[in-house]
């Protein structure tokens, strides 16, 4: 074994800057979650590179060997003694050997050290560039297990900046903030916004995790304002009953900045799910209207009777009879003559959102066009008197005043250059 010189206790200038640099490795696992192993394997890959760079044609023979206790790395390549070289890169004489180990015999397998400061300046960049390439990778690593982990869910954020070009919104996830202040961004695109909804730097808002995917190694994040998911999470938000298991979501179907129905179901004969939706003086519904900017919110009784819960969706028009189809999949409602219109909803939307909601692709017909038209043979009459049995709720009320962001945390300041000094480049 070569033994180290002893250099009066102060450190060499090789040996100090590894030395900095294993600090900056326990920063950098500290501040962005990135392992010091992981890193570490880059710095070897990175030296090895930078190697092979300078020496082409070089066998598989040069090692990487960190020492965390001593906060020091060496790269040596194995040589065996020989009386004749053939291969430089793997043999050395023994006069050569006993230079550097005293006991070497004809024969020995020496670990021969390489200095990274000898490396070319165009060796040491690539290697430089292995080792941000490293830390790029693993900081798009860990902020894509982040958002996988908050798939499907409700995340705040604040508005950072618009850009005028396209519309979008970028923000600042507030629960993704890095314990050095570093900011977690995303982009919330114009069409995943709410119609007519404005918002400028500094408010704040929630917005729901849609999907998660990488794409070239970055985690490519969607986000959404008019996704269904996020009225559905704001009602789990407010409603005990729903977090508890008492009240059931079964379907939402919604048209963004405009108008959302949910079905709602309970197990429980004692709980009126629209009531536990609705919260005393409306109060639970109204915190989602604010959060939507006053989207209008229709709340009825989901049932598996297909005849019900048509006639229930298609509130607030009444719906005097609803004739459904063998298989189910289709139905005829019919609404009194003055609720045509109701029925269908400006440009169709209240029809609209009554088919997503059931899944029924229903026809609509007033009293005197059913009258006129006979009904389809797999389509089963229904009893006239009454509409189908529903509850239901619309609220609309103004969206509150958006809360301003007071102050910005500003990033630590990076590692840039620290791994310089390994190379004297």
């Amino acid at each position: 074994m070569r033994k180290e010189k002893k250099s009066g206790g102060k450190l060499s200038p090789e040996k100090k800057n590894q030395a900095e640099l294993f600090a900056a490795l326990e920063i950098l696992e500290k501040e962005k979650g990135i392992s010091k192993e992981y890193m570490l394997e880059k710095i070897g890959q990175a030296l090895l590179t930078a190697y092979r760079r300078d020496n082409p044609g070089a066998p598989e023979n040069v090692v990487f060997e960190p020492d965390e206790k001593k906060k020091t790395f060496r790269l040596y390549a194995r040589k065996t003694v020989v009386e004749d070289i053939f291969e430089p890169y793997e043999e050395m004489t023994l006069e050569e050997a006993r230079e550097m180990f005293p006991a070497a015999e004809m024969g020995s397998v020496l670990n021969v050290e390489i200095k990274t400061m000898d490396f070319g300046r165009i060796a040491a960049q690539t290697a430089k560039q292995v080792i941000i390439q490293g830390i790029r990778e693993a900081e798009q690593g860990a902020l894509y297990q982040r958002f996988t982990a908050n798939e499907h869910e409700i995340l705040p954020a604040v508005v950072s900046r618009v850009d005028p070009r396209n519309g979008n919104l970028i923000l600042e996830m507030e629960s993704m903030r890095q314990s050095n202040g570093e900011k977690t961004e995303a982009v919330l695109t114009a069409s995943e916004q709410i119609r007519g909804e404005v918002l400028n730097e500094g408010e704040r808002i929630r917005v729901y995790v849609v999907e998660v995917k990488t794409d070239r190694g970055r985690p490519r994040v969607l986000i959404s304002r008019t996704h269904p998911g996020l009225v559905k999470r704001l009602f789990e938000l407010n409603v005990p009953e729903i977090s508890e298991g008492l009240v059931e979501i079964r379907s939402i179907s919604r048209e963004g900045g405009s108008r959302t129905k949910m079905a709602v179901w309970s197990a429980n004969p004692d709980v009126d799910p629209i009531g536990a939706c609705v919260g005393p003086r409306g109060e639970r519904v109204n915190a989602v209207v604010n959060e939507l900017r006053g989207e209008k919110i229709d709340i009825v009784r989901w049932s598996e009777d297909v005849a019900q819960f048509v006639g229930a969706a298609l509130q607030p028009a009444s719906v005097l009879r609803v004739d459904v189809a063998a298989d189910g999949k289709s139905c005829r409602a019919v609404v009194p003559d003055d609720q045509l219109s109701l029925a269908i909803g400006k440009e169709g939307q209240n029809a609209r959102l009554a088919v997503r909601l059931t899944g029924v692709k229903i026809d609509i017909k007033s009293k005197s066009q059913d009258a006129a038209e006979p009904l389809p043979e797999e389509f089963y009459r229904q009893p006239e008197p009454e509409a189908a049995e529903a509850a239901e709720e619309v609220i609309e009320a103004a969206a509150e005043e958006p809360v301003k962001n007071e102050e910005k945390a500003e990033p630590v300041a990076n590692l840039d250059g620290l791994v310089d000094d390994i190379f004297n480049a």
